[in-house]
């Protein structure tokens, strides 16, 4: 028998995502408080602190893409002594 429709990701099958309904209830809770919240990030941003600057920047225009330098660099090495081979190795073990 196909248990598909079972499957929510962790055990005791309650994990997963919330249901609409679920969802809407928890946004109307919380739509009465939007006022406020925007206030005191607004007061937050004006006293300068950082994580209100972060967050309004990133909810703003999104967070910065991140940049990833890559280190591989492809020669030919030709043939390689042992005490080049050891060279190489004790290099990447310090450095990694």
């Amino acid at each position: 028998m196909d248990k598909r429709k079972e499957n929510k990701g962790t055990i005791g099958n309650n994990g997963g995502r919330k249901s609409k309904a679920e969802e809407q209830q928890l946004i109307e809770k919380l739509t009465p408080l939007e006022a406020t919240a925007h206030e005191k990030l607004k007061e937050s941003i004006e006293l300068g602190k950082d994580w209100a600057i972060k967050m309004f920047f990133e909810y703003m225009y999104g967070k910065p893409k991140q940049m990833i330098e890559q280190k591989n660099i492809n020669y030919d090495a030709g043939i390689l002594t042992d005490d080049e081979i050891k060279k190489i190795n004790d290099n990447i073990e310090s450095t990694y």
